[in-house]
């Protein structure tokens, strides 16, 4: 199944963009009505964080953001099998790209929007600075193996499985002097997280982008990629100031106010149908019940 799977995005591959975006509108529309658990996890999520809109148009960013996971899935057929002169037409980088030059240890805050595999793609192009990523295995072996060749594809990249711990982390941010791409706002449950706000709520939230910035020396900008028309705009933001401090909760907290901020610019954009408020403080209900 895995292997069919790969062979049908290698066919996708060469279909014009336009096509390729508009059977991804259609499967999104289709898959917001035939999967219900994640539509519903999506429209709590909207309603958690964004209580002042309506019911309307949160249904309306929950259709929209079922159409842009379909359309990003479909755009990694070419961004994983098409030239690379395909891939530097459709994507665009701005923003402080001064931010990845050089050799001060580099953490890339990459949060998960829909695109992130083309924001990573795109810097794997246009960098040319040792790059290191973490990943977790998938289910169908071919399936993960054809992932893990795709974001290595280009570039010097290095992938790292979550499993492997942080002795490799920190020892590519401190002897290799690269980037790591890091995606740490996820709810990956009560160990190690810090409970912090987010939209106006708790959330568990791993403290590692904190942590690691400090072990490793390293500085840490954002990256945020958007799904255009055209393909993909990618964002580098500046350095943060005085980031990390001595406060890991501090940190952690404006971690995820960062995040907020380019949401908002983008809302269907972000992964809404994760259950981001699944774990939660000790004697308090669920909020997906």
């Amino acid at each position: 199944m895995g292997k069919l799977f790969i062979g049908w995005m290698w066919l996708m591959s060469h279909l014009p963009l336009s096509v390729l975006r508009g059977l991804g509108w259609l499967m999104g529309r289709v898959l917001f009505y035939l999967v219900p658990s994640r539509r519903r996890i999506a429209l709590r999520n909207l309603e958690l964080c964004f209580p002042e809109a309506t019911a309307a148009q949160r249904r309306d960013w929950a259709k929209e953001s079922f159409v842009v996971f379909c359309q990003t899935w479909l755009d990694r057929s070419w961004l994983w099998f098409a030239p690379q002169k395909t891939l530097e037409k459709r994507t665009r980088m701005t923003g402080a790209l001064e931010e990845l030059e050089g050799d001060t240890p580099t953490i890339i805050f990459a949060p998960h929007f829909y695109s992130m595999d083309a924001g990573g793609t795109a810097l794997t192009i246009h960098c040319s600075r040792p790059f290191t990523s973490i990943f977790s295995t998938q289910p169908n072996a071919d399936v993960d193996a054809w992932i893990r060749k795709g974001r290595q594809r280009f570039g010097d990249v290095r992938m790292l499985n979550r499993d492997d711990g942080i002795k490799p982390i920190i020892a590519s941010l401190r002897k290799d002097h690269g980037l790591l791409y890091l995606l740490p706002d996820m709810d990956f449950g009560p160990s190690d997280s810090l409970f912090v706000p987010y939209f106006g709520q708790v959330a568990a939230t791993i403290p590692s982008l904190s942590r690691f910035a400090r072990l490793g020396k390293a500085k840490v900008i954002g990256m945020y990629t958007r799904l255009t028309p055209q393909g993909y705009e990618v964002t580098i933001s500046p350095a943060w100031q005085d980031f990390p401090s001595d406060d890991v909760v501090a940190d952690t907290t404006r971690q995820n106010r960062e995040l907020e901020a380019q949401i908002r610019t983008m809302v269907p954009q972000y992964y809404w149908v994760h259950k981001r408020f699944k774990t939660r403080p000790e004697g308090e209900p669920s909020l997906y019940s």
